[in-house]
């Protein structure tokens, strides 16, 4: 496994993350059966998004790397492949812990050239995974953040976070949290296949309204749509309803798209499961990465037109605020610049 002279990405120039001497334990566990942990301490974890991309946050945190989602489509899948690892069933299956995660959150965070910049989490690989139940990694930095009261937002398709529910309380007193649940479709059956090592979409609902509940925004990404299979007016439709139902300050849609890593393994899941969509698949992607401009404005009109029926605010991204002491005395944070629906990149 290649550690020396990695970065979170291969185009830029930072100090490595791990040295030579950075796995402490490799090691298969029966309760988690299937799953191989790499345990590592890490030599940064606050990480900048390079300058080109297309996101609209420039700080991450990101405490494992490979998912047991284990979702069919993950863009993160290519990033397996700095580690010689396999970007497909590795990826679901070899995961990079980041042990010393949050002590190191919370020296960076002390460090005199911080500047208290957002943070956001959940952008790589969900920091609510399986694994975060064995590590507890996210108690301690939260807790971090907390205590410097630096901003910051998560994104998940896990139930796990609802256990962290008093500290992000306690984090929303003194600086803006916001969270966001991911739901693409209601589709069981498609969800078995294609997010196999997710939580049902009824039961992350169910996390944003345990959430909002608890005075912690929650927005709805409904991401990802996907062609031909979760896109139909009716699903869509659906999809909305439920997730107004649910409480969300917002829905934003964002349709499948395809790097390199995730691409090759998703063709194959479409080949063996529907492959009478293989050559329409390949039509739509013959541009690259992303469906036609087209097709994605047809979707958030679509969805937009939903949201409005059911009372929701469409493509927001003021999720994130500080909770009010005492509540309702404090204005929310005024929102972030709204991104594109094709900028913001999904687990």
């Amino acid at each position: 496994m290649r550690w020396d002279g990695l970065t979170d990405d291969a185009t830029t120039a930072a100090p490595a993350l791990f040295g030579t001497d950075a796995v402490t334990r490799t090691f298969d566990t029966p309760e988690f059966r299937g799953i191989t942990f790499h345990e590592v301490r890490a030599r940064t974890i606050v990480n900048r998004v390079p300058g080109a991309s297309r996101m609209p946050f420039e700080w991450t945190v990101n405490p494992y790397r490979g998912c047991s989602h284990a979702c069919v489509y993950c863009f993160a899948r290519k990033t397996h492949s700095y580690l010689d690892l396999d970007t497909g069933a590795g990826f679901d299956s070899q995961i990079v812990v980041k042990v010393n995660a949050p002590e190191l959150l919370r020296r960076q965070l002390a460090a005199r050239g911080w500047k208290g910049e957002h943070i956001a989490m959940g952008t790589n690989v969900d920091c609510y995974q399986r694994a975060e139940g064995r590590y507890r990694l996210m108690p301690g930095i939260l807790a971090a953040l907390r205590d410097y009261a630096n901003p910051f937002s998560i994104l998940t398709k896990g139930t796990l976070i609802l256990r962290d529910l008093e500290l992000l309380r306690q984090a929303a007193a003194v600086t803006e949290v916001g969270t966001s649940v991911s739901v693409g479709f209601l589709d069981h059956e498609l969800w078995r296949t294609v997010e196999p090592g997710t939580p049902a979409p009824e039961r992350r609902l169910e996390v944003c309204r345990t959430l909002m509940a608890n005075d912690i925004p929650c927005a709805v990404l409904m991401a990802p749509v996907i062609p031909f299979l979760s896109d139909t007016p009716e699903q869509l439709r659906a999809t909305v309803r439920a997730i107004a139902a649910a409480g969300a300050t917002s829905v934003t849609p964002l349709v499948l798209h395809l790097r390199p890593g995730a691409r090759e393994w998703f063709m194959e899941w479409l080949g063996h499961h529907h492959p009478h969509l293989v050559r329409r698949y390949e039509t739509m992607y013959a541009g690259g990465s992303y469906a036609p401009t087209w097709y994605q404005r047809r979707i958030t009109r679509q969805v937009h037109e939903y949201a409005r029926e059911f009372g929701m605010a469409p493509f927001r991204a003021g999720a994130a605020r500080r909770v009010a002491e005492p509540p309702a005395t404090a204005p929310s944070a005024a929102p972030e610049p709204e991104p594109e629906p094709t900028q913001l990149t999904l687990l």
